[in-house]
């Protein structure tokens, strides 16, 4: 609905050649507003330092063999989480939850547990890159990286 929405996610890769990647439940609402919308925008906040990064671009989803490479370095019951949770739905109970880890538990028990369908990884290709380091009396450095259509980065300065 062009409503603004906000969620910390965990960064598990990054690189020039790769973006910025982080993994979720493809049914998740999360989901659902960036495949209706691909473009989002990623914040890391130093308080302690007074810096930050602000990284906008377009998104896509990662392959299922990168989703599952990492799939694989989860913990176990990380994996059985992924399987029992429909992320972001209602949920009648907690126990509703513990019960259907448990039924996947058992399912998977002895074996490895296979990568749902349903989750994998989202890649946030960097259009724009921002760092803002504080300053005394709010003037603030702002060092902006905007991608050019050729692919070139060029640098401007930002009033604070």
């Amino acid at each position: 609905d062009a409503a603004p929405s906000s969620r910390q996610v965990l960064l598990k890769e990054w690189g020039p050649d790769q973006g910025f990647v982080f993994y979720t439940n493809y049914d998740s609402r999360k989901a659902a507003e960036l495949d209706a919308n691909p473009r989002a925008a990623l914040l890391f906040h130093w308080p302690t330092l007074h810096r930050q990064i602000r990284i906008e671009g377009r998104t896509e989803r990662v392959g299922q063999e990168q989703s599952e490479a990492y799939f694989r370095t989860r913990a176990r019951g990380s994996q059985i989480a992924a399987w029992a949770s429909r992320q972001s739905a209602e949920l009648e109970s907690r126990e509703v939850l513990e019960s259907r880890f448990r039924d996947r538990e058992e399912e998977f028990d002895g074996r490895d547990v296979p990568l749902p369908p349903f989750w994998g990884g989202y890649r946030v290709s960097p259009e724009r890159i921002e760092f803002w380091q504080g300053r005394a009396n709010r003037m603030h450095d702002r060092i902006l990286y905007r991608k050019t259509p050729g692919g070139d980065w060029e640098v401007a300065r930002l009033s604070p």
